[in-house]
This record gives structure tokens, C-alpha cells and sequence, in this order.
């Protein structure tokens, strides 16, 4: 028994002497535990100025904006006969036996703006059309009328005898922004209505090598053949665009799409149905775009804006002080970095409209208010003539879809040639004229001892050829 307690006590004296010989040599043991066991929440360092608290990771929904776009997209077929001379036949049987004529058959899109059957789509869809069938996306279809068309513009307005169809509202243009959604509808490959999505990629883009003032959107949608005259829609299902060109090597589409923006639509569409033409405002000033190296020709500090090199007499930029060598920086709420900026906003502005030009002279900043004057004559240099565009009923009247009216002949030659006021040419160089501005810019272009070959229908709508050196 003594035995026992003995070994008992010194177990107990064993521990005790352990747990004084740990708690001597290790004091601190419990903080560090505690140390250990309550780490701070490591922090979370942003790589973007934007502020977390009010960023919305919600997703954005196309679903809404497609459904209420396919049914307002529509298929245009355009079909044309076409004449052409068998030259075997001619050698045998004589012109008139060797005439062979084809049906040529187009294909492209259109957008219902009306629930009575007003239709957008682009000129080129719909040149040289004698018979033109739009397919609704239900597969009803409908045979169309061309009420007038814009060639400077590439828009065009049909109109099918139709009731209660669905059909798109325009949203505003210059509001869009680059790196916003966009929705391309269309009818590739004779598909129905197709929707594709991608970003605005820039505005005001003018396409290089092309002879009219563009202005388009580019997106990086897909677009294909057939996409042409389609809708460019944005998240609300608005119309901001009609799809017009790719740019591509192979004809289909590479990352690049563009479209005219809805405001100069919804314009040339308002000038149609209220005049029957396309009203053209101008500002009254020539000039160009500002860039590295012509401002730093010019001796100017800014390398953005366009560069006033003459202002019309009597323009209404004249009238309002604008200068020669100032630059415009700013019309309204837009900025002009380009002349494209420039061109394309004025396209959507009525003649007699008052527009706030803001410009850069001197180091200064001044503000003008300029009543927009009507663009209404082209002159001809060499030949001394001005143009002007046709009418949508003197288009109907000869039968044609395009050309550009001659009016104050001053030149003897030509009067000597017979040729005097309401002749139309039709094509030079074998280049169909689209419009004033277009036969404008070619003749202007002649160069020394260059032969033109003019194409002209008299008032009587009689063909004639002249060849001017």
C-alpha cells in the first residue's frame, strides 16, 4: 500500500514539474496561437479604375431587340433584263437580229419603317430594277414600287400595298458610342432573317477610293451577301443603321461591316415622301481634314478638325463670319475630327436649318450660327455648264433610275452641237451617273488631251453620243 502512494506522488510531482518546466521555457505559446488563428482577410487590389461598388455584372439581353427586329427585316429580290449583242449573230443578221436579253436576278434585304409598307433599302439592292418582290419574314410575299432613291446615300424607299405589318422605329445615330452593342438582321445566302452581334467599332468612317462623302458606322457584326439594306439595330431593338458594305478580299465577311447611319436615312426618307428628292444642305466652306502633318504644314496646334481653305460668297457661313484658315472643331453637340464628321452630320440637316458651329482662329474659340444653304447646282469646269439632280418624276418621265440634268449651257461648243438645257447625261466613259455630284467630280477630273465619251437623252428622250476632247 505504501508502495502505491509512493509511485502515485511522484507521478504527480512528475507533471508538475514538467508543466512548470514547459510554461518556464515557452511564455508566450498561447499569443502566438492567437496570432496564428486570426489572420486579416487579405485585400483585394483593383487593376481598373472603375469603381466595384457600382459595377453591374448583369448580362446584356439581345433576346428582346431580336424578336421585335426579324419580322420588320425583309428579302428584296430585284430583277432586270439586261440587253446584250451577240456579235456572231450581228456579223450574220444585223444589230437588230443579234439583240438577246436576260433576266438578271439581285438579292438583299429591307426594313419595314411603316405598318402600310414603306420599306428602306439600299440603292445598289435596287438599281436597274424592273421588277422587284419583297418576301416577309412569314414567307408572304409582295410586289414593290420604288418610290425614289439616293444615290449619294446608297438609300432607296419601296413601298408594297400592305396593312397592319410590323415595323421599326429610328433611334438616334449620333448617340450610339464606339464599343456599344449592335445587333446586324438580315437575309444572307436567301436565308430568313438572320441576326448577328458585335460592337460599334468607329464612326463617321469614310471608305478611301470612294467618290461620294461617306459617313458610315462600322461594326464588327457578321455580314454577308444578301445583308445589304438589312437593319443595325442597338440593345433596345432601335433602328441606328442600314447594313451596306463589307470590306473584304473575298467578298464575304473578314471583321468589318458598315452601315449608314438612321439619321441620314430617316432624312432622305422625309425629303422623298415630302419632295420627291433628296434636299442637300451645305455649309458653304471647302477645305479638308486636319492631320500630323498638314497641321504641321499649316503651323496650326491642333491635328483634329477640318481646315477652312475658302468660304462661299453669300453662303450662309459667309454670312455668319466664318473665315478662311479657321478651323472647324465642333457643329452642335458633335465633334469634327474628320471631314466625314463634318459631311456626315450636315447630310442630316435640312436646307434653311440653323446649326452652332464652333471654330478655332488664332489661339481663340469662337461660335457662329449658320443658316445651311440648298445645294442645288454642280459646275462643270472645262465645259462650262452647271448640273443639278433629277427630279423622282423626271426619272419616271424618261424611264430611268439615275443621271444628272444640264442647265446655263455657257459653253459655244456644245451649243453649237445642239446640246442646251434639260439634256441628261446618263453615262460617261461608259460609268452610269448616278447623280450632279458624281458627273461633277469626273469631268472636273480631266486631264490634257483626255477624250470623254458623254452619253446624253435629249428632251425628247432621244440617246445621243458626243466624245469631247
Amino acid at each position: 500500500m505504501k508502495k502505491i502512494a509512493s509511485l502515485i506522488f511522484v507521478s504527480v510531482l512528475g507533471g508538475v514539474i514538467t508543466l512548470s518546466s514547459y510554461l518556464y521555457l515557452f511564455p508566450n505559446k498561447e499569443k502566438t496561437v492567437k496570432i496564428i488563428s486570426n489572420q486579416e482577410t487579405p485585400k483585394i487590389v483593383q487593376t481598373s479604375n472603375t469603381n466595384t461598388a457600382n459595377y453591374h455584372t448583369a448580362s446584356i439581353d439581345f433576346t428582346e431587340a431580336a424578336k421585335n427586329t426579324v419580322d420588320v427585316v425583309v428579302h428584296v429580290k430585284n430583277t432586270a433584263i439586261k440587253t446584250v449583242i451577240d456579235p456572231y449573230a450581228q456579223m450574220y443578221y444585223g444589230r437588230q437580229n443579234a439583240e438577246r436579253q436576260f433576266a438578271q436576278v439581285g438579292t438583299g434585304s429591307g426594313v419595314i419603317i411603316s405598318s402600310d409598307g414603306y420599306i428602306v433599302t439600299n440603292n445598289h439592292v435596287i438599281k436597274g430594277a424592273t421588277d422587284l418582290e419583297i418576301t416577309l419574314n412569314n414567307k408572304q410575299k409582295y410586289k414593290a414600287t420604288l418610290v425614289g432613291t439616293d444615290s449619294k446615300s446608297d438609300i432607296a424607299l419601296l413601298k408594297i400595298d400592305a396593312t397592319d405589318l410590323p415595323y421599326i422605329t429610328f433611334g438616334d445615330s449620333d448617340s450610339i458610342k464606339v464599343g456599344e452593342w449592335v445587333l446586324a438582321v438580315g437575309n444572307p445566302y436567301n436565308l430568313t432573317s438572320t441576326v448577328t452581334a458585335g460592337i460599334v467599332s468607329a464612326k463617321a468612317r469614310d471608305l478611301a477610293g470612294n467618290m461620294k462623302h461617306d459617313s458610315f458606322i462600322q461594326t464588327d457584326a457578321a455580314v454577308n451577301p444578301g445583308n445589304s439594306g438589312g437593319a443595325l439595330v442597338n440593345t433596345r431593338g432601335e433602328l441606328i443603321g442600314i447594313n451596306t458594305a463589307i470590306s473584304s478580299k473575298t467578298g464575304a465577311f473578314v471583321g468589318y461591316s458598315f452601315a449608314v447611319p438612321s439619321n441620314i436615312a430617316r432624312k432622305v426618307v422625309e425629303d422623298i415622301l415630302e419632295y420627291g428628292n433628296v434636299q442637300h444642305a451645305i455649309l458653304g466652306v471647302k477645305g479638308a481634314e486636319l492631320n500630323g502633318t498638314s497641321a504641321k504644314e499649316l503651323h496650326v496646334s491642333t491635328s483634329e478638325g477640318f481646315y477652312v481653305t475658302n468660304v462661299e460668297k453669300n453662303s450662309g457661313a459667309d454670312a455668319a463670319g466664318i473665315q478662311k484658315e479657321d478651323i472647324i472643331v465642333k457643329i452642335d453637340d458633335v465633334n469634327i475630327t474628320s471631314f466625314s464628321d463634318l459631311t456626315g452630320y450636315i447630310s442630316t440637316k435640312e436646307p434653311n436649318d440653323v446649326v452652332v458651329v464652333k471654330v478655332l482662329r488664332n489661339g481663340n474659340t469662337l461660335t457662329f450660327q449658320v443658316r445651311l444653304d440648298k445645294k442645288e447646282l454642280y459646275h462643270v469646269k472645262d465645259l462650262n455648264f452647271n448640273l443639278k439632280d433629277l427630279t423622282q418624276s423626271e426619272l419616271s418621265r424618261y424611264g430611268i433610275n439615275s443621271g444628272a440634268k444640264i442647265v446655263s449651257v455657257e459653253n459655244e461648243t456644245l451649243k453649237n452641237y445642239g446640246v442646251a438645257n434639260g439634256y441628261i447625261i446618263v453615262r460617261i466613259n461608259n460609268i452610269t451617273i448616278e447623280g450632279a455630284e458624281q458627273a461633277q467630280k469626273i469631268l472636273n477630273m480631266k486631264q490634257p488631251n483626255q477624250a470623254f465619251r458623254i452619253e446624253m437623252l435629249n428632251p425628247n428622250g432621244e440617246l445621243e453620243r458626243y466624245i469631247f476632247r
